[in-house]
């Protein structure tokens, strides 16, 4: 079954500014929360679908490539979409539980006394890394796996990203008795507002550390260089960003790591110009092969093509080389090499030269005789890519 648009699921216009966008997300949730809706398998498909719809549209990269790709864009190469149907109703909860604040009570799923603590302490999440990887013509007609050093955060090896010291044990936070979060009353003239805020003790993580990890300091992280590898599918084009996730800097003491973005940068090819999934090359050839005709040799990404150059070929006429272009991203099959000729004038002439133009000059068969559709370069363009 297709996905509905990001944008009709929360029900925000496409220029929708983030403000307006989380304010809708809330609603929606609060809506269809699972707390709200016991055993309503419909609810919480809706709770789902729009945290999958937030966790895209709240990222400006994600949301870009949703704007230019839609639902395609999200695929395993461009950074997962399937955020509500991949992850649990626990990483929802630890992801967007600060938006509720409390004005439930215990957090985001606290709808009532019964309401479960799932998303009471916070859960840390690693920041996203941003990359270039310069590509030629001929790694996006055919993919490209990349190797790449990347220098990142990573888990700590001695205290295995806890922050701790072997053997040392956590303490449960005295202030928020291990709950992560600490809530306020106060009395005001509407009566009395209950506020929920992150432990200012433990930041929020319930627990501390009574022995800290000399390598890491007790941040449960260190920076390293690590290599990663990259499958990069046929067709991409420059400035396409592709989101490898949980490839990013690792969470501080344990937690959810960032992705690594991916930033495709094409490399122009000496010979052939790209236009979409079309290429396009230039050739000239002299007067007297345009006049009597003759064979030639073109580039594609593929090694060269011999093509025919018919007697009397005017200049600016344009060949196809069909299926020799770029394959899409999105779409089977591949565009065409497109082949613009042009009759090259020389500058310089010898005297023999000159008498033998001379001869020809007034000859009836040298005179222009303009086509019934004189077209230019540009209007000729257009007819061969309709």
């Amino acid at each position: 079954m297709s996905k509905r648009d990001y944008y009709e699921v929360l029900g925000v216009s496409r220029d929708a500014k983030p403000e307006e966008i989380k304010k809708a997300y809330r609603q929606k949730a609060l809506k269809y929360h699972p707390d709200k809706n016991p055993g309503d398998a419909t609810a919480e498909a809706k709770f789902k679908e729009a945290a999958e719809a937030y966790e895209v549209l709240r990222n400006p990269d994600k949301k870009s490539r949703y704007d230019q790709y839609g639902h395609a864009g999200m695929g395993n190469n461009f950074g997962g979409g399937g955020f509500g149907g991949g992850m649990s109703m626990e990483d929802i909860f630890s992801q967007f539980g600060d938006i509720f604040g409390g004005a439930f009570g215990g957090g985001f799923s606290g709808f009532g006394s019964g309401g479960s603590r799932r998303g009471s302490r916070r859960v840390n999440r690693g920041s996203n890394l941003r990359i270039k990887v310069k590509l030629n013509l001929e790694d996006i007609l055919k993919g490209a796996e990349k190797r790449i050093k990347v220098n990142k955060y990573v888990a700590c090896s001695p205290c295995r990203g806890t922050g701790a010291r072997d053997g040392s044990a956590f303490t449960t936070c005295s202030t928020c008795q291990g709950a992560g979060r600490v809530t306020r009353v106060a009395n005001t003239f509407l009566g009395q507002m209950q506020t929920t805020s992150t432990c200012p003790s433990c930041g929020g993580e319930g627990q501390s550390i009574q022995d800290k990890c000399s390598s890491c300091y007790g941040n449960g992280i260190v920076k390293e260089q690590e290599v990663i590898s990259i499958n990069i599918p046929p067709g991409v084009e420059n400035g396409m960003q592709l989101s490898l996730s949980g490839k990013g800097n690792a969470a501080a003491r344990g937690g959810v790591s960032g992705d690594l973005i991916v930033v495709i940068e094409e490399v122009p090819h000496p010979k052939l110009i790209r236009d979409g999934q079309n290429l396009l090359y230039d050739h000239h050839i002299s007067f007297p092969e345009a006049a009597l005709g003759t064979g030639i040799e073109v580039p594609t990404l593929e090694g060269k093509a011999r093509i025919k150059i018919d007697a009397g070929t005017q200049p600016g006429r344009v060949l196809r080389l069909k299926g020799k272009g770029l394959p899409s991203v999105n779409a089977y099959g591949r565009g065409d090499l497109l082949v613009n000729i042009n009759i090259w004038t020389p500058q310089k002439l010898s005297n023999e030269e000159k008498a033998m133009l001379e001869g020809l000059r007034e000859a009836e068969n040298f005179q222009p005789k303009p086509r019934q559709s004189d077209k230019s370069f540009f209007e000729r363009m257009k007819d061969v890519f309709q």
